[in-house]
């Protein structure tokens, strides 16, 4: 059996290639930059083939034709959660699906195995759901063996919603819109993952869907309440329910920023809730779907706790070390006596027009460190940024250690306090992505489409 993944290197994708891998299949899969997602891939890559294949670009059905075989397994595991462009759900949920389901009939394919999502249908009010629920119309009209699999929320280790509603699980107080009553079944990758493996080795004869979720519906406030308690916490959070109103306009300014996970079209979602009967998906699975109150191993529950308060709180002590800079500057630049800063650089050998210049200079040197720190890139942060407000404090340290020694002394902790200041900016130098080195490998251009190339 050959499997076609479209979208391997994505959260879903990946983990089915790895299975599939592991059952002996042969693979071909796609990714938007297939060179890099072949180094990162966790399976031996001796029966697997990569092609380089953006579904933002809709790839016409000749290009999949040219790489499909007669009898193949299809598995489109392709999506994403919000666009970055207009039109992208629309391409990746809808156009290009589409063109890749007319190949599938066209090469004759043994099934199509579409990676959906609950709730989606035409009419749905999320252009998400509705992105997905036209090409499930489509593909249901195809003259191709076919498996619509629609999952609730997927929990697995590396996936953005469990990472998020881990860090929402230990916080002691949570705003949930309508005090969290919304009914949602999660289930776990490792279930979605084993159905469609069942899927494949059966065969399906016709077009069928099939709800993948979770033993049964859960309100989100229980979910996160039995999450907290994987996570060893003894206690219930505090729920503060708000306006639905409210939480809508909250995510409505949450999606400007695009690293959001919350926007109109996914506070819309979580607000209808999110169930299904699991009966047809135990039957496929040939036992009932694993508990969500099962989802985090007791081996895994400290490290997970600790991930989900650092999701909290780095972004908070990055803010708290750009307000310190930024703070600097205020006083430094007026707020504080002018004639005392300038008396105190007299003791470091700075005075007239040069100690006047020094002020102005470090002032605004601080609030550069301080915008930066709230700016700039993750590269340039690791690269340039942390080391340099860690030597600028050492030498800030050693002026006044040799000049003003008394102030080690002083009660209020002028430079004691630079200490855990030092370490919070070690610790956000620590927890940037690593800095890749060497040559990247070229992504696809945008301007000449992959199919419009030698494979």
């Amino acid at each position: 059996m050959r499997v076609v993944i479209v979208g391997a290197s994505g959260f879903l994708g990946r983990a089915f290639a790895e299975a599939f891998a592991h059952r002996g299949a042969d693979l071909l899969c796609t990714a938007r930059d297939a060179e890099t997602a072949r180094t990162q891939a966790s399976w031996p890559q001796a029966h697997t083939e990569w092609i380089s294949a953006d579904l933002a670009q809709v790839p016409p059905a000749s290009f999949w034709t040219h790489h499909l075989r007669r009898g193949d397994v299809v598995v489109n595991a392709a999506g994403l959660l919000r666009e970055r462009g207009r039109g992208e759900l629309e391409a990746v949920h809808h156009h290009g699906p589409v063109q890749l389901f007319d190949a599938c009939v066209e090469a004759g394919a043994a099934l199509v195995i579409q990676i959906s999502a609950l709730g989606a249908a035409p009419d749905a009010i999320s252009g998400y759901h509705r992105s997905k629920g036209e090409a499930d119309c489509h593909l249901r009209q195809c003259r191709v063996a076919s498996a619509i699999v629609q999952p609730s929320l997927v929990w697995g280790d590396e996936g953005a919603s469990a990472a998020l509603f881990a860090a929402l699980a230990v916080m002691p107080l949570l705003a949930l819109p309508g005090g969290g009553r919304q009914a949602v079944q999660p289930v776990h990758l490792d279930d979605v993952v084993a159905g469609v493996l069942a899927l494949a080795e059966a065969r399906p004869v016709r077009s069928r869907t099939i709800d993948f979720v979770g033993p049964k519906p859960v309100s989100f406030r229980d979910y996160l309440a039995d999450l907290r308690v994987q996570l060893g916490y003894a206690r219930e959070a505090w729920v503060l329910p708000i306006p639905e109103g409210l939480f809508r306009f909250g995510a409505m300014l949450a999606g400007r920023f695009k690293g959001s996970f919350l926007d109109t079209d996914t506070a819309g979602m979580l607000l209808r809730g999110n169930a299904a009967p699991a009966d047809d998906f135990a039957q496929w699975l040939g036992r009932a779907p694993r508990s969500h109150r099962a989802f985090v191993p007791a081996h895994r529950a400290e490290a997970l706790r600790r991930a989900s308060w650092l999701q909290w709180m780095l972004p908070l002590l990055r803010v708290s070390v750009a307000l310190v800079w930024i703070w600097t500057f205020a006083v430094s630049i007026g707020l504080y006596p002018r004639d005392q800063s300038l008396a105190l650089l007299a003791r470091v050998g700075a005075s007239g027009a040069w100690a006047e210049l020094l002020l102005d200079g470090a002032a605004l040197f601080d609030l550069a460190l301080g915008i930066g720190t709230l700016v700039l890139p993750a590269a340039w942060r690791a690269r340039v940024l942390w080391p340099l407000q860690l030597a600028l404090i050492a030498f800030y340290m050693a002026a006044i250690s040799w000049a003003m020694p008394e102030f080690w002394l002083h009660p209020f902790g002028p430079l004691s306090k630079n200490l855990p200041m030092c370490a919070a900016i070690v610790l956000l130098w620590a927890m940037e992505p690593p800095v890749r080195r060497g040559r990247r490998a070229a992504r696809p251009p945008r301007e000449k489409p992959p199919w419009n190339t030698s494979s």
